[in-house]
């Protein structure tokens, strides 16, 4: 969870997706990395900003998960995977908006915006819905 200044948090539209959900920077942990490291690097890949303008200040109790819809298990993540389990962080962004760059080497977003914390739940797909709420549990008191 990347926060601005005031309070706003960073959302992102998928470039794979014809949805109007939005979405948080996410991804995995490389063999022999970290989850904060992790986190910092996943943030830069997906919106273009150096690490350091990202200050990391929590990270969440414990890891939360998701499970897919039952229509889109066996179709995404070439039948892999039934959903994510997932460590979340919150990060403080310490640049400017001309620094958000979403046209990476490997873009993920088609658009971006900041976000009220409020809002996150209703932005995402729904199967992801509960998972949004208990991070905002998680940082409410931070942001």
């Amino acid at each position: 969870m990347l926060v601005n200044e005031a309070g706003k948090v960073f959302v992102g539209q998928r470039l794979d997706s014809i949805l109007e959900a939005w979405q948080m920077p996410q991804g995995g942990i490389d063999a022999g990395e970290d989850a904060r490291s992790a986190a910092v690097r996943e943030i830069g890949e997906e919106t273009g900003i150096g690490a350091d303008l990202i200050h990391i200040v929590a990270e969440a109790p414990d890891e939360l998960f998701y499970d897919l819809p039952e229509e889109m298990i066996g179709k995404i993540w070439n039948g892999r995977w039934r959903g994510q389990r997932q460590r979340w962080f919150l990060a403080r962004f310490l640049g400017r908006d001309e620094d958000v760059r979403i046209e990476t080497a490997e873009p993920e977003f088609r658009s971006w915006k900041w976000a009220d914390p409020d809002e996150l739940p209703l932005m995402i797909v729904p199967f992801k819905r509960r998972l949004y709420e208990q991070v905002l549990e998680a940082f409410r008191p931070l942001i």
